[in-house]
């Protein structure tokens, strides 16, 4: 009986913590932490001539051995970390570097071929003409969402990789422009090696995977990560159409892979394996969209249907899909942009009141400046931190450099971002309070 009592204040207790004191995501930071061991380096030999170095770069670089030199897939972030990578390979590869193929264009996956390359002058193929240059936000907020600037104390990781940009700063000087654009799947003997090279679409638009037959070996890039996918990234970039996705993982299956090399995190070896993964990843996708289509058809918009979309218990259990890195809420306002436009259907939005003067007419409510600093700060000790932050927010609209409303703007979001276990969302969170608590005058 005694026992009973005691779970039962547990469970009261429980139910009276404010919702800002648990992750949004459902993901804990101790859980983010734990992920960390997915990046451990190590340089994993997973078949006969082919090797994967993990946990050198923010992402994965990849070794095939052939009779005659080696083939490269994908080059790392810059030529220090490419270095490093090249060293390791160094004490297993024999001859030179025949071919250098590039997943997709992320700039995390293609800053180190100089160094490959060295002065082999390799084939260097990909299903991009050019890399581009990301416009406008990408640039500053990719650097929040990586936590480039978050102190030592509270980082974690980049929920994909540990870091990206914190130790090396981002550079394009390791990048080597292709000489074969692949478009459509292609087959090709390089080095000796028999191997196919198949658009599959996923995080990536020009996404490519490497699948060598003989070895029933699936390169497969940023398509299948330990998390759930950034299927609508918040840092500025188009959103990445699910239904491609789906049908890439689908091509993916088809080819009954015995071993999976993912672009970030470790390989996953046994075909039981990987088409367990391969599956449930297409089928958490697949019933999201499919549910935010739904609820759509309804007539529901966003808000509402970001509280009733959710994961089946079995999808969401699985280890493949936490939310370190995209999450559903983000994935299912970017199916409605996507699809219905910017416009949720409430008249009152037609021509919405300005920044400005919602601002205005707020603080004429509730006391101008110092009823809202009054308020935020009560938000604050209630635990109520994303209400704090508006209230900050508020304030900061009409004088960005109030320097009260800044302190509990960086307060709240602090408290945020310590609670929360997306990687994303937490390095935006103390990014941003890391700015404001350093006079930085950028608009965040």
């Amino acid at each position: 009986m005694l026992g009973r009592l005691r779970l039962a204040a547990a469970i009261a207790v429980l139910l009276l913590v404010p919702a800002e004191l648990k992750a949004q995501s459902g993901v804990t930071p101790a859980e983010l932490r734990a992920h960390n061991a997915e990046f451990r380096r190590d340089l994993i030999r997973v078949a006969d001539g082919v090797w994967i170095a993990v946990g050198y770069a923010a992402s994965n670089v990849i070794l095939i051995q052939g009779s005659s030199g080696v083939i490269i897939v994908d080059t790392s972030p810059n030529p220090t970390e490419a270095a490093a990578i090249k060293a390791a390979f160094a004490t297993v590869a024999r001859g030179p570097v025949q071919a250098i193929i590039y997943t997709h264009s992320h700039p995390d996956d293609i800053g180190g071929t100089t160094i490959f390359a060295g002065k082999d002058r390799p084939q260097i193929i990909a299903g991009f003409a050019e890399a581009k240059a990301p416009i406008g936000r990408p640039n500053q907020d990719g650097a929040d969402q990586f936590g480039m600037k978050v102190p030592d104390a509270l980082y974690i990781n980049a929920g994909t990789q540990l870091e990206f940009g914190r130790n090396v700063p981002p550079t394009s000087a390791g990048y080597l422009a292709l000489n074969r654009v692949v478009t459509k799947r292609a087959e090709m003997t390089i080095a000796g090696v028999r191997l196919e090279v198949i658009p599959t679409p996923g995080e990536a638009g020009d996404s490519v995977s490497v699948w060598l037959p003989d070895k029933r070996v699936i390169a497969s890039g940023d398509d299948v990560l330990k998390t759930f996918p950034n299927i609508a990234p918040i840092r500025g970039a188009p959103m990445r159409p699910p239904e491609q996705w789906i049908a890439s993982l689908d091509t993916i299956l088809s080819l009954k892979p015995a071993i999976l090399l993912p672009g970030h995190m470790r390989p996953v070896i046994g075909a039981d394996e990987v088409r367990n993964i391969v599956v449930a990843y297409r089928d958490a996708i697949r019933s999201i969209n499919d549910q935010t289509i739904a609820g759509m058809k309804r007539g529901e918009r966003p808000d509402t249907l970001v509280r009733k979309v959710k994961l089946p218990p079995a999808l969401a259990a699985n280890p493949w899909l936490r939310q370190y890195y995209g999450t559903v809420e983000w994935m299912v306002r970017g199916i409605y942009a996507a699809q219905l436009g910017w416009f949720d259907g409430n008249a009152t939005n037609i021509f919405p009141l300005s920044v400005d003067e919602r601002a205005a007419d707020l603080l004429a409510l509730i006391g101008g400046r110092a009823g809202a600093i009054a308020a935020g700060q009560k938000a604050i000790r209630d635990g109520k931190y994303r209400w704090a932050a508006e209230l900050a927010d508020l304030v900061l609209v009409a004088n960005g450099s109030d320097a009260e409303a800044r302190r509990l703007k960086a307060q709240a979001l602090t408290e945020l971002g310590k609670r929360e276990g997306n990687a994303i969302a937490r390095n935006w969170y103390l990014s941003v309070a890391q700015f404001l608590n350093d006079g930085d005058s950028t608009p965040r």
